[in-house]
């Protein structure tokens, strides 16, 4: 089955929270098709002056986090299981916004830019893949979804800022078209939100915010499975697997994404934990993946060419 969302008073929220009630109930195999505002729940594109006066849609509230589209439940997923993600199409709008610098931030105040801050509007080409801002720099899109995932089990609202082990504001951006984004279920039926378009990003998210857009269509094909158990988010992109750590620091967050990745080479390739460290030492590349987001995260990488087994 194919089902569509579009922002609207029922789908549109600024906060994870297992008691959000379910816009949409699917069954494992389905497929949903978004359309997203971009993560400041702007109206249109970028008009100029104070990016903190932009008009943004009639839903949005002062103490919201980004945008999301849904909760869409998933009929039978149950805490503890795997949701598996398939992003089949990410395909940005026509505009997008940076802003760097400006507000008081650990980062800024060492970039010296917390007093000054600039606002870059991009024009952005979805048949193209490039985007041109109002100084003439053009750069190649690589369109995301920076949040993607489900609510903390505890009751109540949580703050969409801080990426968790079961999805949120990864910012990854390797979670791109024809990638399979696998997360532990947090609750029943999952609840999964989506949000926060990326047009472009570099791993770190260094200034805070990446090009922020809306994205006119966004489609995810979701599975449950109870034969890959995973403790945070890992991904199978293109021509490798990854996994990705979150945690108060970046060595947390490192070991956390390298136990999951060892764990994982376990599986694939029937290693001993020893063996495991020894081979990703040869194999596996670490990315701090964003620094900005109150918590850090870090990914591993490990290419299907790096490593076979033997007699492969």
């Amino acid at each position: 089955m194919r089902h569509t969302l579009t922002p609207g008073d029922d789908t549109l929220h600024g906060h994870f929270s297992p008691d959000f009630a379910p816009v949409l109930t699917i069954d494992p195999g389905d497929t949903v098709t978004y359309r997203t505002l971009d993560c400041w729940w702007s109206a249109g594109a970028y008009p100029g002056g104070s990016h903190r006066d932009r008009p943004r849609a009639p839903q949005y509230q002062p103490d919201h986090g980004h945008a999301l589209i849904g909760p869409v439940a998933v009929r039978g997923a149950r805490a503890g299981q795997t949701l598996a993600v398939r992003i089949d199409a990410v395909v940005p709008a026509t505009w997008g916004t940076t802003v760097a610098g400006g507000w008081p931030s650990g980062f800024n105040q060492r970039y010296g830019v917390d007093q000054e801050g600039v606002v870059h509007s991009w024009e952005l080409d979805p048949v193209t893949m490039t985007g041109r801002n109002q100084h003439g720099h053009t750069v190649t899109l690589r369109p995301f979804m920076g949040v993607l995932g489900m609510p903390p089990a505890e009751p109540g609202r949580h703050s969409t800022i801080p990426p968790r082990a079961w999805g949120g504001n990864l910012d990854c951006k390797d979670l791109t078209a024809g990638s399979t984004l696998l997360l532990p279920i947090p609750v029943d039926e999952a609840l999964f939100s989506v949000g926060d378009g990326h047009a472009a990003q570099g791993d770190g998210e260094v200034g805070g915010t990446a090009i922020e857009c809306p994205m006119d269509e966004v489609t995810l094909t979701f599975d449950v499975r109870d034969d890959f158990p995973v403790t945070g988010p890992v991904a199978r992109i293109a021509d490798a697997w990854l996994t990705q750590g979150i945690g108060a620091s970046l060595d947390d967050a490192t070991f956390m994404a390298l136990d999951s990745m060892l764990t994982l080479m376990q599986r694939l390739h029937g290693l001993s934990r020893p063996d495991a460290v020894a081979l990703a030492s040869v194999t596996v590349d670490v990315r701090v993946t964003q620094i900005v987001n109150q918590t850090v995260g870090a990914h591993a990488v490990l290419r299907d060419d790096a490593l076979r087994r033997p007699g492969h």
